[in-house]
């Protein structure tokens, strides 16, 4: 009886605490988002044409190599584009990546402008090619002209801009644009050491990662402000498995795809990483609460009670949501035998990890070593890097970002975002606080898509207020 009647009370306490925060979430208003894109045809025109001749440019970057040349062409096409920018600001060009430095009335809190000049390669039946740099239908079609070309295009055109009226910053400017950060490369490294050799600190770095996305998340309508504040690492490990191979006429019964299979078997069903809500994305779902339905507000706003739930069942709801909690693994490349009736005496097998702040690289990769070791298999790190120190929200430079969202995009809600991809911006936290992941567009569904997939376009009523942006946010760094 004792333990019945001790059951009932933690029931009684379990629905009093719901009821505590249905009473909460009644209490508090719902939230809409009510930005939309402004129209202003004739900037729209000016700025797509603009953004239509890079996409023109094809600067695929290729693993290994740097293809100066090629991007010293793309360089030609930025000069012409933007004269005063080139006659004004000291111009580096390190292996085909650039640097232009401002020099404002002060340098004490410099600022740093981030886009890529390179792309991924365009495969596949395109419904315009892939470099034609289309208008049509308000819509600039092509590779790079929503990653990344659009924010290159925006901040340069808002330093030239701003040239035209003769204005001096208050603080120094940096444009950054490396080409390789697709694969990687060497290119963003590279600046950042010539900024460590001149002793530049910035203090805010502003790169791409987050934007205006529409509908970031199922039942939460209309149009926000995706600030990247946490990036995720990223690891590519090598599992082996070796045996002395044979006919297949007779196969073992642990031979080495055998193996592999049971290992990746076993990863899938039983993932070796812990999901853990950390602050940021307490942070990224507090923000959007109010502007949910019912129970989105009911589950999100009350998370002192409801963490726990959710951290149970949001791996199982979407990969997206899984991301967000844990490591991440993903098998991504295989290797075997080279005929089709001889037992391997090696097979390979690739896996792409994302690593969350609460399991960083060493202890994600110990995790799939003891996995891998329970079958028989090797691993080893082909690369691998670890996460990047999330920005403290309450900072100056954080919200200085959003101070600029509301001034410029009025009535856009600002939510603080886990990335759970990878940017050029992790290299300059050797040397900033503040690597703020945002880029000044509007990507909805179909711009998601498009992004290293097919059909890759940008709405050009994006970038009047993509130029705005960087012209507020240099004449507000004071």
């Amino acid at each position: 009886m004792i333990a019945l009647y001790i059951v009932l009370g933690l029931i009684g306490v379990l629905l009093l605490l719901v009821l505590i925060a249905v009473i909460r979430t009644l209490c508090k208003p719902k939230k809409t988002s009510a930005w939309e894109p402004k129209r202003d045809p004739e900037r729209e025109a000016v700025y797509a044409e603009t953004l239509a001749k890079m996409v023109r440019y094809e600067t695929v970057s290729r693993k290994g190599e740097t293809q100066r040349e090629k991007f010293l062409g793309f360089h030609k096409v930025l000069e012409e584009l933007f004269p005063l920018v080139h006659a004004n600001l000291e111009k580096i060009e390190i292996d085909g990546s650039l640097l232009f430095h401002w020099k404002g009335k002060h340098d004490d809190r410099p600022l740093v402008l981030m886009g890529h000049q390179d792309v991924v390669p365009a495969e596949g039946d395109w419904e315009h090619p892939p470099f034609s740099g289309d208008i049509e239908n308000g819509r600039i079609w092509g590779r790079g002209s929503a990653d990344d070309k659009c924010s290159v295009m925006a901040f340069f055109q808002a330093v030239e801009e701003l040239l035209k009226d003769d204005f001096v910053p208050e603080q120094d400017v940096w444009l950054s644009s490396s080409n390789t950060e697709e694969v990687g490369g060497p290119g963003c490294p590279k600046l950042v050491d010539e900024l460590v050799r001149r002793g530049v600190r910035p203090f805010l770095v502003n790169d791409e990662g987050g934007s205006i996305v529409t509908e970031p998340m199922a039942g939460i309508v209309g149009n926000y402000a995706m600030i990247g504040v946490l990036e995720k690492g990223q690891g590519n490990l090598l599992i082996s498995a070796r045996s002395n191979g044979g006919h297949s006429s007779f196969p073992p019964k642990n031979s080495p795809i055998v193996r592999l299979s049971k290992f990746v078997t076993e990863l899938s069903n039983h993932s070796p990483m812990r999901s853990e809500m950390n602050r940021q994305a307490k942070e990224m779902f507090s923000s959007m609460a109010p502007y949910g339905p019912f129970y989105l507000r009911l589950l999100f706003g009350n998370l002192w009670l409801f963490k726990p739930l959710l951290v149970l069942l949001m791996p199982s709801i979407s990969p997206q949501a899984a991301a967000l909690l844990r490591t991440t693994v993903a098998p991504t490349m295989q290797t075997g035998s080279d005929g089709c009736n001889v037992l391997p005496q090696e097979a390979t097998l690739t896996l792409n990890l994302r690593y969350i702040p609460h399991q960083g690289m060493a202890e994600s990769n110990a995790a799939i070593e003891r996995l891998a070791k329970k079958y028989d298999l090797s691993v080893k790190v082909i690369d691998a890097y670890d996460f990047c120190e999330p920005v403290d929200t309450g900072s100056d430079a954080y919200r200085l970002t959003e101070a600029v969202i509301g001034e410029v995009f009025p009535q856009l809600p600002c939510i603080p975002y886990v990335m759970t991809g990878g940017t050029d911006a992790r290299h300059y936290q050797k040397i900033c606080n503040a690597c703020v992941r945002f880029s000044p567009v509007v990507y909805g569904p179909a711009q998601m898509k498009g992004m290293h997939g097919l059909n890759e376009y940008l709405d050009a009523c994006s970038l009047p207020g993509a130029v705005d942006y960087y012209k507020t946010l240099i004449g507000r760094n004071r």
